[in-house]
């Protein structure tokens, strides 16, 4: 029989005396083309793909070539995506970052970032580099928390960062001599393609055309604004050619070619959470049934963002859109036999996530920032740098803001 998992399971398996080793989940997926039908797997610095080798299983002759389709960290960064998109109905805590008063940044930068998006979470520089009450955030009662805080004393993060200790992270952003706390992701998420239909060393390339309805004679001379391209020819500026603004039908360059979308056998998606990472969070001074219902509710928030960011068709990136057909999850016991689970769809983890949240808080585990979003400003030294970094074109280059009848 199939057990379901439930919060008995989650903190039968979070304890500190458990043997569990976690949970294990198996999706096996189809490109929105059909099976076969070419997917665009993450491109790397170089214009590469991520190439390995993996036993397929354990009586495979071979490793089997793969090509990873999403790898770890990007992974992680959907998972927080899903729980961003829909943090009003989970109610994970979170902190804005509000942009919206700096300089004239451009329409396509985002005027808030989210904690649930900054890069390094909790250890963050953006973080680091807020003001808070008109304050810095470092020197707030609850930023010094956050920043001190580590998976052995993890109350500050269970209130306000719960991600981190999901998704781990490494506190490297205070200085050589000052607090420096990692801890490893528990969580653990990967999309991969195995057999490509196309070699390792011939991987083909995208070729192309830049298009011009009419012709235009590419090597025209103007004179060029590298700042503003639409700004040719407007005053004193680098000599250049047309094509160099866009204009004239021109192939694609050797440099410019990207590798083509691939053809595989299968597709998977492996997800982990690991019981045996998460017994080392810990709240400060907390009884054992605190720091088991702490991981409870961190492994409930996990099942509940796979769920959202996965349970359904999603696309990754452009030529990558991928839907769920076969999904088994596995319960890891070790010294026993392993348990085949399920958790259900979303609607199922989000009441698993609620319970385990009220379990948590009622074993007095710190959820005091769990349904809030607390507004924060940039320091004025970041807000400087921002502005630095885009400054304001000349008026003269007609953009949308100086047009009339644009922006009124």
């Amino acid at each position: 029989m199939v057990k379901k998992i439930d919060l008995e399971t989650l903190l039968a398996g979070c304890s500190d005396t458990a043997s569990a080793g976690g949970i294990r989940i198996h999706t096996e997926l189809e490109p929105l083309s059909g099976p076969g039908g070419p997917v665009k797997p993450a491109i790397y610095a170089g214009g590469v793909y991520q190439h390995d080798r993996r036993w397929a299983g354990i009586d495979d002759e071979a490793p089997t070539p793969v090509i990873i389709i999403d790898n770890v960290p990007s992974q992680a960064n959907r998972l927080e995506e899903a729980l961003l998109r829909h943090r009003e109905d989970v109610g994970v805590p979170e902190f804005v970052l509000d942009f919206s008063e700096v300089g004239r940044l451009p329409s396509h930068l985002p005027r808030t970032i989210s904690s649930l998006q900054f890069p390094h979470r909790n250890a963050d520089a953006y973080l680091r580099d807020a003001m808070m009450d008109g304050k810095a955030f470092l020197k707030t009662d609850l930023g010094a928390k956050i920043f001190a805080a580590t998976a052995q004393a993890c109350g500050p993060l269970t209130a306000w960062f719960p991600q981190a200790l999901l998704y781990g992270f490494w506190q490297s952003h205070l200085g050589k001599k000052k607090h420096s706390s990692k801890h490893a992701r528990a969580w653990v998420s990967e999309i991969v393609g195995w057999r490509p239909a196309t070699a390792e060393t011939t991987e083909t390339k995208v070729s192309g055309l830049k298009g011009d309805p009419l012709n235009l004679n590419i090597d025209s001379s103007v004179q060029l604004n590298l700042d503003d391209q639409a700004a040719w020819n407007e005053g004193k500026g680098k000599s250049g050619r047309l094509s160099e603004i866009g204009h004239g039908q021109v192939p694609f360059k050797e440099g410019e070619k990207t590798p083509a979308a691939v053809s595989f056998a299968r597709i998977t998606q492996q997800a982990t959470v690991s019981f045996a990472q998460l017994r080392r969070v810990r709240l400060e001074n907390g009884p054992p049934a605190a720091d088991t219902a702490a991981r409870a509710l961190l492994v409930a928030l996990g099942l509940h963002a796979h769920n959202l960011a996965f349970g359904r068709g999603f696309a990754l990136r452009s030529g990558a859109e991928l839907e769920p057909r076969a999904t088994t999850a596995t319960r890891l016991n070790s010294g026993r036999e392993d348990e085949a689970c399920t958790f259900g769809d979303s609607e199922a983890t989000g009441e698993l996530l609620k319970e385990a949240r009220e379990h948590a808080q009622a074993k007095g585990v710190p959820v005091c920032g769990w349904g809030k979003s607390i507004g924060l400003l940039p320091q004025p030294k970041l807000r400087k740098v921002i502005e630095e970094s885009w400054p304001p074109l000349d008026s003269s280059s007609g953009s949308p803001e100086t047009q009339p009848g644009l922006g009124d």
